[in-house]
């Protein structure tokens, strides 16, 4: 079964037809993120820019809370951008495919002839998630391990423990696992660490300042940590950069993504038949790129997830105008910020969220709490509290913090979840997704 609490971190699907404006109301924008910001609605960074020149950079929140010390975030604090770290290894394979050191077609049993399906699976399959190789991030023991550190085998024999999901081609599924792989097949074509060819053949071509492959998070080096908020910023544990490689392991900052991007839609890291391959999508998915529709228009980039981060990258051709955005903190969805931080650009009508809560003391909750389960979804649903904050855990699944919006309706926005209590039923409804589920409390 799906988890019905997964987070999307993909971006807006408008269709209806409107017009754009180019009047950019910067006094707007700033007040969006001011009331994130004092709202304790989300921390991060973002930077807009058209043909080639910046014309926004905001940071809001902190890249340390510890105690009562914190330290501010800047337009240069440095962030795990997880995922799209994936559109640079896809650079680095094309750039590799034209000084012909490598085929769309070449198969990986020439460097990994272990791995499931080696001498099926292609490069092309790999870099559009259809080889079949199972992704590992999904396996139930994933977060017990996430932590520690992983050597090259150790990590190759973690993919091949599973047989593949299905045989190359027959369809496309998501996997982490593709571009670890493809990470390291660029080292031994190169003979560099992955960190060694980003940095010459991306960073020192683009001009990247805050961009690297990151490591244990050093706050002398700008770095920032990540947090989830639950009545107070607490701090997420940190993957270990050895593990996602060239699927997540670069830092960066949203001003360094726009910068990238540009040039890559420039021509300036790959020629221009390579990118019209980079950016063909099949069954949704390009070759290190998606397509994010905002009204009548299309982005490509791509977004990204590493434990409390979330991120993406765009660029809209017809405009010449790339948009990145990184958050360390999130309860607003990110998804939301972007909406209205483009719709502020494009001159779309937009009210700036207000976000009305309706105030709760600890006792309040006690009505609340209990075991609860469904007929209609074979889990449990145990709501706890913390404080004078209300805490939802489904089987199997991490807790989350759940804010009062009304009288017995609360929501976590991450997830676009919605639960309405009818405490004289000993029952809630749970909403999400146009679905709609109704939880009894066990006796």
């Amino acid at each position: 079964m799906k988890n019905i609490f997964y987070i999307s971190i993909l971006l807006i699907s408008f269709s209806i037809g409107t017009s754009f404006s180019q009047n950019f109301n910067k006094s707007k924008l700033d007040k969006l993120f001011d009331v994130l910001a004092e709202k304790n609605k989300a921390m991060g960074s973002i930077a807009i820019s058209k043909n080639g020149k910046l014309l926004y950079s905001r940071a809001i929140g902190y890249s340390s809370i510890s105690g009562n010390e914190k330290i501010p975030s800047t337009a240069t604090t440095k962030y795990r951008i997880g995922s799209i770290t994936k559109m640079f290894t896809s650079t680095m394979i094309f750039q590799l495919i034209e000084e012909r050191k490598i085929k769309l077609t070449s198969t990986i049993d020439a460097y990994f002839p272990k791995l499931p399906n080696a001498r099926k699976i292609t490069i092309g399959n790999l870099l559009n998630h259809r080889s079949g190789l199972h992704n590992f991030t999904d396996d139930p023991d994933y977060k017990s391990w996430m932590t520690q550190p992983k050597t090259h085998d150790e990590m190759l024999a973690i993919i091949s423990k599973n047989p593949v999901d299905f045989q190359p081609n027959e369809k496309a599924s998501y996997s982490n696992s593709n571009y670890i792989v493809l990470g390291y097949i660029i080292e031994k074509i190169t003979k560099q660490s992955y960190s060694e060819a980003l940095n010459q053949r991306i960073i020192s071509k683009v001009g990247l300042t805050n961009t690297e492959v990151g490591g244990k998070t050093t706050l002398s080096k700008n770095e920032s940590f990540s947090y989830q908020f639950s009545d107070t910023w607490k701090q997420e544990p940190e993957t270990d950069m050895s593990i996602p490689g060239g699927a997540g392991a670069i830092i960066s900052t949203p001003t360094d993504l726009t910068k990238f991007i540009e040039a890559l839609f420039a021509h300036k890291l790959i020629s221009e038949k390579s990118l019209a391959q980079m950016k063909t999508l099949k069954d949704g998915y390009g070759m290190g790129m998606f397509s994010f529709p905002f009204y009548a228009k299309q982005a490509l980039g791509h977004n990204g997830g590493i434990d409390g981060f979330t991120s993406i990258v765009g660029y809209f051709p017809e405009d010449n105008v790339a948009i990145s955005y990184i958050s360390n903190g999130q309860v607003y969805p990110m998804n939301d910020i972007i909406i209205g931080a483009l719709s502020i650009y494009f001159g779309e009508v937009y009210d700036i969220p207000e976000f009305m809560t309706f105030a709760l003391k600890s006792e309040d909750l006690d009505k609340y709490l209990g075991v609860y389960s469904s007929t209609e979804l074979p889990l449990k649903m145990t709501i706890s509290k913390e404080n004078n904050l209300l805490i939802a855990q489904a089987t199997g699944q991490s807790s989350f913090p759940l804010e009062a919006t009304a009288k017995d309706t609360f929501q976590f926005r991450q997830a676009g979840v919605v639960i309405e209590f009818t405490t004289e039923k000993n029952e809630f409804i749970l909403k999400q997704g146009g679905g709609s589920y109704v939880f009894t409390k066990d006796k």
